[in-house]
């Protein structure tokens, strides 16, 4: 008997607890890959250093958008579980914004289905990103999606 892949999206205000949001239930899974997206230090010439970065989302629509992905993920590549925390919010440079946890029984799909959500959460997930430098802000356009192999 299949059980029910175990499905969690959060969103939390500031920077995402890595320890404690890349924890996957303990049901036999025999790989876990865990993404984790940090504010990397970037510089830009009329703006200087980057300071932080800053989330805003529809938060009703991204919860379902990004349980809809998970479900997806479950389908294509036998996934078991799946833990997705995304900030709100100010984050400063170093620090997490996401965390995308996947637990399967073998590590091929563990990283596929990781891969597959980032990409797709970038791309497909009303969440927007606000760079905030030492001397002014501008918005991120983000980064075209990366073909993925069906499987």
């Amino acid at each position: 008997m299949k059980k029910e892949p175990r499905i969690s999206v959060h969103f939390v205000n500031g920077e995402v607890d890595v320890q404690k949001h890349s924890q996957l239930p303990a049901i036999g899974c025999g790989g876990e890959c865990i993404f984790v997206g940090r504010t990397r230090p970037e510089f830009n010439a009329q703006h200087g250093n980057l300071v932080e970065l800053s989330y805003d989302c529809y938060e009703t629509m991204a919860q379902t958008q990004l349980e809809k992905l998970a479900t997806e993920a479950v389908a294509r590549f036998s996934v078991r579980a799946i833990h997705i925390c995304h900030s709100t919010g100010s984050v400063p440079v170093d620090a997490a914004s996401v965390v995308i946890a996947v637990g399967s029984d073998h590590r091929d799909d563990a990283f596929l289905a990781c891969r597959f959500l980032i990409d797709l959460l970038k791309s497909q997930v009303p969440i927007w990103k606000q760079e905030m430098w030492a001397d002014g802000t501008t918005w991120s356009d983000g980064k075209p999606l990366v073909n993925i192999e069906n499987k």
